[in-house]
């Protein structure tokens, strides 16, 4: 967040405990007694995302006299929700923005907020307090630091300071552990670990890479009494995986000032939404759990299907408007969406992508798609394409690799889904020409810069990039893939998203 964020002016008071009671009454405000609340989930990744979401979520169980779920939040790197929400004592504003209407709703569940580096001590404390019964994670998918094969990268500089500094952690990985190891020791049950990333079977997939890092913990500290975290993860500690859902852009200055004049006191970061918001969630809480269904959460027994569905016709769109937008000069997907040609790629994408999910277990995809069709065309979100576009090399295999070669595998049609991928290398390739500088940013960005600035033939620069982030590797269709990949590049390359449209007869 930059500095200006935070500024306030000199006549407005800041929100907080004492400010919200003298709100306008159009203004939904916390109804209970905030400080009867007990911690009982502790939130790695406190960002925006988090606190439209889940955070809105309890708060409305706090409401209902749930009151031994307050949330303590943490930042795992960044000091800025921190020093925006402690001031407020850990109130902000939810503002759930139509295209025609906006509702303002100060929440409440974040009854304290930590910052990982500053105080890695308190952090661990608050995993370990007996009250904390779940831990939830919205840190992205890059914070997961998978190898290009899917397990955990021990080799990366943050896992080997953890494995070496149990007790000092950096990552969600040496957090976790650490506190489950020091609950075991002192007869503490475990807390339940719930995702919810944006990672295929998300629950099960950070329980592997827990285990996978226990592992190496526990061979570290062969004479230590720690040893044998690593069974403990894998056979006492629940990982339920979860499907999340709604749209959440970026905070602007503008918005900041709305919002003020609208409370009649400064909010340093309100978070803008949308109507829309699900939660699907694998029912597994030995420790307990809000009763989340009351407020629209579904409790299910496999939540596959739902995250499926998510992950290839919400996410894999949205990736395709952000890239596709931003080659053909659209800042925000509600523009992007107005435009005809990428609103007819859409459909046909969705079209693709539809034949690849289960087809017994009564997902409604006609309903759901028409209403992402609504959600995208909502004028008040403004959702950057940029801000989507982050983290491609990170999000594509899930959202549109992994629905591409499962129609290789079907003999079903797939052009759309591999204009996808070409368009996030040509985006990327786009940066610091007809795109600004680091207008949008990936983990690899330093082996792609390089690799796109070489100017290689069309199937040579898919063919390095698909090695570079691992795309398909391995399979038998991995070929195949490159090469409808690359025909698409080179149409991007000669005359942008005009021909690459032309090519597919839109």
């Amino acid at each position: 967040m930059s500095s200006d964020q935070t500024s306030r002016t000199t006549t407005t008071e800041r929100l907080s405990t004492k400010t919200v009671r003298a709100l306008p009454a159009s203004i939904a405000t916390p109804s209970y007694d905030r400080s009867r609340v007990v911690p009982g989930i502790v939130h790695l990744g406190v960002g925006a995302f988090h606190r439209a979401h889940q955070a809105a979520y309890v708060d409305d169980c706090l409401a209902a006299g749930e009151t031994d779920w307050g949330i303590t939040g943490v930042s795992l790197r960044s000091t800025d929700t921190r020093d925006a929400l402690t001031p407020q004592d850990g109130l902000y504003t939810l503002a759930i923005r139509s295209s025609v209407t906006e509702k303002l709703q100060v929440i409440g569940s974040i009854t304290a907020m930590l910052v990982a580096p500053e105080d890695p001590g308190a952090v661990v404390a608050a995993l370990t307090d007996p009250r904390t019964r779940i831990v939830t994670l919205t840190i992205t998918e890059k914070a997961y630091l998978r190898a290009a094969g899917g397990g955990l990268d021990a080799a990366h500089p943050d896992i080997a300071h953890d494995l070496a500094n149990p007790q000092m952690p950096k990552t969600a990985h040496g957090f976790l552990t650490e506190a489950l190891a020091r609950r075991r020791a002192a007869g503490t049950p475990p807390f339940t670990v719930l995702c919810c990333d944006n990672l295929p079977a998300n629950g099960a997939t950070l329980h592997r890479l827990l285990v996978e890092f226990a592992q190496l913990r526990d061979a570290g500290l062969a004479q230590s009494s720690d040893v044998g975290i690593a069974d403990h993860i894998a056979h006492q500690v629940a990982f339920p995986s979860s499907m999340v859902d709604r749209i959440v852009p970026a905070t602007t200055d503008a918005d900041r000032a709305r919002i003020a004049e609208e409370l009649g006191a400064e909010d340093a970061w309100p978070v803008m939404t949308e109507p829309f918001c699900q939660w699907v969630v694998e029912d597994n809480f030995p420790a307990g759990r809000p009763d989340w269904e009351q407020f629209g959460v579904t409790m299910v027994r496999d939540v596959g299907p739902f995250e499926d569905m998510k992950l290839r016709l919400l996410n894999g769109s949205h990736s395709a408007i952000a890239y596709l937008g931003l080659l053909s000069g659209h800042a925000t997907v509600d523009r992007a969406f107005a435009d005809p040609a990428i609103r007819q790629f859409v459909d046909a994408l969705w079209a693709e992508a539809i034949p690849t999910l289960p087809e017994d277990a009564g997902l409604d995809t006609s309903a759901y798609t028409a209403e992402l069709a609504e959600r995208f065309a909502n004028t008040a979100l403004a959702h950057r394409t940029a801000q989507i576009a982050n983290d491609g090399s990170q999000k594509l295999p899930q959202r549109i690799v992994a629905s591409a070669i499962e129609c290789l595998e079907a003999g079903t049609e797939l052009v759309h889904l591999t204009l996808v991928v070409a368009a996030w290398i040509a985006a990327c390739a786009a940066r610091g020409k007809t795109l600004p500088e680091g207008h949008f940013t990936d983990p690899l960005d330093a082996a792609l810069t390089a690799l796109l600035g070489e100017q290689l033939p069309a199937n040579e620069t898919v063919t390095a990039v698909f090695d570079l982030a691992g795309f398909a590797r391995d399979h038998a269709e991995r070929q195949t893939l490159i090469e409808l990949v690359a025909v698409h590049l080179v149409h991007l390359r000669r005359d942008g998203p005009t021909l690459a449209f032309a090519a597919l007869g839109i």
